[in-house]
């Protein structure tokens, strides 16, 4: 299938080479490009888009903004924000994992980190770089602003999953990937990501990265 996407930056020359970087790939298709937040989350509705590549400053509305609408639009369930960020800026990232964001790209990233990205988030199988998602998300989880409280739909999905959903959310909650997880486990990578998928729906998680949060949030991720 075609991953189609919609690249969100205020910089034109940044788009135009965000643009030159995915079109040559069979599997990618930019189906749109938009200068500001609230263009991103109309072209994302508009042309039907699996993935947003985010920049986190634009103007109108913000790169945060724009992905908390998208996450919170019923009609967009299916679209994965990639936000596009420097690493630096720390609590840009963690405002926005907390607003639904699937992955975290550097700005310095080569071509084919890009595209691998891409492919990452749409799949939603992994996080992206996990050495540095592990960190983000462990400074992230030790923010004071950290929300605590589950919703209901959490909290029943905590109390639905079987033993080995547990133990599969647990060990994905550490940003080991599915055949990390498979390995250590004696299983199948098919059969882990089976039963992670599983524990996504059950918890309302939009994917992996939502996962984490669920984790820490419930406090399954403190038996690791």
């Amino acid at each position: 299938m075609t991953i189609r996407i919609v690249i969100a930056e205020d910089q034109p020359l940044v788009r135009t080479g965000l643009r030159a970087l995915v079109e040559p790939a069979p599997d990618l298709e930019v189906v749109g490009e938009a200068g500001d937040g609230r263009e991103a989350v109309r072209l994302a509705k508009a042309a039907r888009a699996d993935l947003v590549l985010m920049d986190i400053r634009m103007p109108v509305l913000d790169g945060l903004a724009a992905t908390r609408l998208i996450t919170g639009d019923e009609d967009l369930a299916g679209v994965k924000v990639l936000i596009l960020t420097t690493f630096e800026i720390d609590e840009y990232v963690f405002e926005a994992l907390r607003a639904g964001a699937s992955g975290f790209l550097g700005k310095s990233a080569d071509a084919q980190e890009l595209l691998h990205a891409v492919r990452t988030v749409s799949r939603g199988d992994a996080l992206l770089s996990p050495a540095a998602t592990r960190t983000l998300i462990s400074r992230f989880l030790a923010a004071p602003a950290m929300p605590q409280p589950m919703d209901e739909t959490a909290r029943r999905g905590l109390e639905a999953l079987t033993d080995r959903e547990r133990q599969i959310t647990t060990l994905v909650a550490t940003g080991l990937s599915n055949d990390e997880i498979a390995a250590q486990l004696v299983l199948s990578p098919a059969t882990v990501k089976t039963h992670a998928n599983r524990a996504m729906v059950k918890v309302g998680a939009r994917d992996r990265a939502q996962l984490v949060v669920f984790a820490h949030r419930s406090g399954l991720a403190e038996s690791t």
